[in-house]
């Protein structure tokens, strides 16, 4: 009987788990989480949009599998009764200098297979969102919402029905290849299977520098910080509406969401995090730190996105700064508006040139796959890229 170890209960790491159990009945698998529950990091931190695959350069993994794990998404949410919506949003431009990033948007999406998007002048914006301002407006009708922790939580359900074992509260101290098999050493277990597949999210880098000592990347946290619209503002938005994100910084700028679950967030900014696991201002961690502020890319990202820097710095600490940038797309809004909501925090890789990586990054070392880089549109594209590394895995049993 072929065995497998999964490190990481994140949705990445259970899509993978559930992959495997599917295409090899009978394989003993074990799913290592250091935390006491399932998706309590990225997977359970995130905003729960449906991403359309809108973004993404076209050819790249992200765009693949975005568009791939979106129809598996839904298939799998209506199998399951996992309530979510597809409900649409507008990317609005609001200054003439956003025009050509809009355009750029489209050819994107077009060039992805996205259907029926539409350039939307200010009147139609305010048809569809009466409170948005914009001087142009593209409608993505595919995007939607969901509560990936509820998608994560049902993927782990099969995989214990399937004979899978999951193991909570124990974190990975050290990885080490003996021949054909892998010894992974917990905190106060040990096991040995044929293969690993380590899906760490936060700590990915750290856990793949064990048997890939060069490795040229690592992972630089950045908080990621909501406000909630107080239920009397609720009638400011009626679905997602999103800025024109800067090509030159991968995060997508402050926007409005509605969630699944009830409510509407505003957010999020982008604030490098004192600690992997940082999620309040006051949150500090000196290794991950001093590990970040040592890395040679840090440096380079630093002097490259200072002026950005601040400003999301400064929309972090003064609330007044966060509701002059939610007032570009929709001016009604005050800071009474405002509740202060939650936090997540983004597992960054950046190279040693400082550049911020992109797309998602796979690292094979024998029988061990790294899964290195897994940013938006992960949670969205889970079940495609679950697949894709699983199929990397099921080569190890040939």
């Amino acid at each position: 009987m072929q065995s497998v170890i999964v490190i990481g209960g994140g949705i990445l790491g259970l899509s993978t788990a559930l992959h495997i159990l599917q295409s090899r009945r009978g394989t003993r698998l074990v799913l290592i989480e250091k935390e006491g529950d399932i998706a309590q990091h990225q997977t359970g931190h995130n905003s729960g949009v449906i991403h359309s695959g809108l973004y993404y350069k076209p050819g790249s993994l992200k765009a693949i599998n975005c568009r791939e794990g979106y129809q598996q998404l839904l298939k799998f949410c209506k199998n399951e009764s996992i309530p979510h919506e597809i409900c649409g949003k507008i990317v609005v431009a609001t200054t003439k200098e956003e025009l050509p990033g809009l355009q750029e948007l489209y050819r994107r999406g077009v060039a992805n297979g996205l259907q029926d998007l539409k350039f939307l002048n200010p009147n139609e914006i305010l048809e569809r969102e009466p409170h948005c301002q914009g001087i142009q407006g593209l409608l993505v009708p595919q995007a939607g919402i969901v509560d990936y922790t509820a998608v994560a939580k049902k993927y782990a359900e099969k995989i214990v029905a399937m004979g899978g074992e999951i193991v909570h509260g124990e974190r990975v101290v050290t990885l080490q290849q003996q021949g054909s098999q892998v010894e992974v050493i917990g905190q106060s277990r040990t096991w040995k299977a044929a293969s690993v597949i380590a899906c760490a999210g936060l700590q990915s880098d750290r856990l793949a520098r064990q048997t890939e000592p060069t490795l040229r990347l690592q992972i630089l946290p950045f908080r990621g910080e909501y406000f909630q619209l107080k239920p009397t503002a609720h009638k400011l938005v009626n679905h997602l509406i999103y800025p024109v994100p800067d090509p030159a910084f991968p995060f997508l700028g402050v926007h409005f969401t509605r969630i699944i679950n009830g409510g509407i967030e505003c957010g999020p900014n982008a604030v490098f995090a004192f600690g992997r696991e940082a999620y309040k201002k006051t949150d500090f961690n000196w290794k991950d730190t001093l590990e970040s502020l040592n890395w040679p890319g840090f440096h380079k990202v630093a002097v490259k996105h200072w002026r950005t820097a601040i400003g999301e710095y400064h929309r972090s600490f003064s609330k007044q700064a966060f509701v002059k940038a939610l007032q570009k797309l929709i001016p009604e809004i005050q800071a009474e508006h405002l509740d202060v909501g939650g936090s997540g925090i983004r597992a960054q890789a950046c190279d040693r040139e400082g550049n911020l990586l992109d797309d998602f990054d796979f690292r094979v070392n024998k029988n061990i796959i790294h899964v290195c880089n897994a940013p938006s549109p992960a949670a969205t594209a889970s079940l495609a890229i679950g697949k894709t590394i699983a199929d990397k895995a099921l080569l190890f049993f040939s």
